[in-house]
């Protein structure tokens, strides 16, 4: 799988170093000396460049790209990054990081596909997201204040063999359905989670984070 991150911060740098295990990873940042540094570190190509101009993203592979991911500290940046991959060369998600949470309806108003502040869920959503299977954003409406979710419930989620009536959902989120193999379920307060559910959700734009973190598990920060 192809990743492009842009952003070798923090961020950037344990991205780019939990997924260039599995995955053939592009780190573009435009300090020198930040460049060299993670380049001396990290088991990845590492291009030094901007990443708003269409030609460094070019250099990084991005027509060939799975997946972008724009997690500098600068939200427009961020913004400008995605918005290019998506509409200038057709990438088919894009990844942001969001420093001001207040910008959240914007950048999923832009089209942004996943847009997150927490750093190490901004990883478990790209790794395990790659193909797109654990949490898919299936749309938004009501000019971009409610999602639809697509779930699939991984073997280590706090949910499995729990009651619906059990758990705790962010505020004006439901769950509307459950995909079971070829079974389709409207789940009930006494309706029990297994491993593998496709659990179908609506929520507010701005709880999708939450929603994740209550049916895949929290993430420990790094």
């Amino acid at each position: 799988m192809n990743v492009i991150i842009v952003g070798a911060g923090n961020v950037g740098y344990y991205l780019a170093e939990r997924l260039s295990d599995k995955n053939y990873v592009v780190l573009i940042e435009k300090e020198p000396k930040l460049s060299e540094k993670v380049a001396e570190k990290l088991n990845c190509l590492v291009i030094n460049g901007d990443g708003c101009n269409p030609e460094i993203l070019k250099r990084a592979g991005i027509k060939k790209a799975d997946v972008v991911a724009a997690v500098t500290g600068n939200d427009e940046d961020n913004l400008i990054i995605c918005q290019i991959a998506k509409e200038i060369f057709n990438v088919k998600r894009v990844v942001a990081r969001i420093n001001n949470p207040k910008n959240e309806k914007t950048f999923y108003e832009l089209g942004v596909d996943v847009a997150i502040s927490g750093t190490s869920l901004l990883a478990k959503v790209i790794e395990e997201e790659v193909n797109w299977e654990d949490f898919v954003t299936l749309f938004t409406f009501k000019r971009g204040k409610l999602s639809i979710l697509r779930i699939d419930l991984p073997e280590n989620s706090p949910v499995i063999n729990k009651k619906l009536k059990e758990i705790t959902l962010p505020e004006d989120s439901v769950i509307v359905a459950i995909i079971r193999e070829d079974e389709f379920i409207i789940p009930k307060d006494d309706f029990i989670f297994n491993e593998n559910d496709e659990v179908i959700a609506t929520t507010k734009v701005e709880n999708e984070t939450i929603l994740l973190n209550t049916l895949i598990g929290e993430v420990e920060e790094r």
